[in-house]
């Protein structure tokens, strides 16, 4: 049990990390923006977060605690995609670029999608609990491409 408090303690780092770099800019910067149709309410965010968070750390656990041939590849590809998801927050609210956070965005759908293929290969379960993560992350994806486009540098 203490790999999946350190596999979600990881994801749950990420995210504290990340609101660390957003709350200052909420109020601020980010209501000057002209926002997509279909922006949910500042509150949302951060339940749907901390869920995914706990769901991608659980993910990664399944993986870790089954040690099927390719769990290690399986495991640094979603470590990856941890990371690349960690720099979106900063290039967003750190530098106020929502051109440069689609350039972020864009590879970490690409990399949880590979996450989720190696995943379901090795565990169906781990595979399904990423899937609401992706979905989100398209969500979001149409967001970003929303304020890149109705707020033009």
């Amino acid at each position: 049990m203490l790999s999946l408090a350190c596999f979600v303690g990881l994801c749950l780092l990420v995210s504290f990390a990340e609101a660390a770099v957003t709350v200052p800019v909420v109020h601020g910067w980010y209501l000057s923006l002209t926002m997509p149709p279909g922006t949910p309410p500042n509150w949302l965010f951060g339940p749907v977060w901390t869920l995914l968070y706990i769901s991608i750390g659980v993910s990664a656990w399944c993986i870790w605690r089954r040690r099927l041939i390719g769990h290690r590849a399986a495991l640094r590809l979603w470590g990856w995609q941890l990371l690349v998801n960690a720099a979106w927050s900063p290039a967003f609210f750190g530098l106020h670029s929502p051109t440069l956070a689609l350039a972020v965005i864009l590879p970490t759908l690409v990399l949880i999608g590979l996450t989720i293929r190696r995943f379901w290969r090795l565990d169906w379960v781990a595979g399904a609990l990423m899937l609401p993560y992706a979905a989100w992350m398209c969500y979001a994806t149409y967001l970003n491409c929303g304020f890149v486009w109705l707020n033009p540098v």
